[in-house]
């Protein structure tokens, strides 16, 4: 997705797939698997009662803008956990706010590995933001040669210590980079 958005140099493109729930690796870098809106979505209830752009907005910030759920994703997706009796909704003041049933607890308590992984997911996600700045595009290729370089020389050597100093080669660089922040 990225060296799409970057071949082509606009931004666009970028922001589009972002919406649909992909990374910045492209289609295999999808947000949720399948089963895992929903799961996300009983997690952010069991925080408490909460309406639909709400819960829209805490997928958000939870994935550190990475995630942005549309409605044709979000009511659907709680339609379904209402007719399933893991949701309870009441109108209130002109908004249908939802709320996790005690069949919605059970389930999450079931699914909770699950749901750890789709958090820490989304923090891994989130530490890529700034990726789509001109800046980022500048940087990719050198890092990528890096990474080639460094999988190139480790594969080749069966010895233990040249990848250890590889590794070690590695993590210097990125303490002098994080150095510079």
């Amino acid at each position: 997705m990225f060296m799409i958005w970057h071949h082509h140099g606009h931004r666009r493109h970028h922001r589009r797939a972002h919406r649909h729930g992909f990374g910045p690796w492209g289609d295999r870098g999808r947000f949720f698997g399948p089963g895992e809106v929903r799961l996300a979505l009983l997690s952010l209830l069991d925080e408490g009662e909460r309406h639909g752009y709400e819960l829209m907005k805490r997928l958000e910030e939870r994935s550190e803008g990475t995630y942005r759920a549309s409605a044709g994703t979000i009511y659907p997706t709680l339609q379904q956990l209402e007719d399933e009796g893991l949701v309870a909704s009441e109108e209130r003041d002109g908004k249908r706010v939802y709320r996790l049933t005690d069949a919605g607890r059970a389930e999450l308590a079931q699914r909770r590995d699950t749901v750890d992984r789709i958090w820490e997911r989304a923090e891994d996600w989130g530490s890529w933001r700034g990726f789509d700045e001109p800046e980022a595009s500048e940087l990719l290729r050198p890092g990528l040669r890096l990474v080639k370089a460094a999988i190139h020389a480790a594969a080749r050597s069966t010895d233990p210590d040249r990848v250890d100093a590889i590794r070690r080669i590695l993590e210097r660089a990125r303490a002098e980079i994080d150095a510079l922040r």
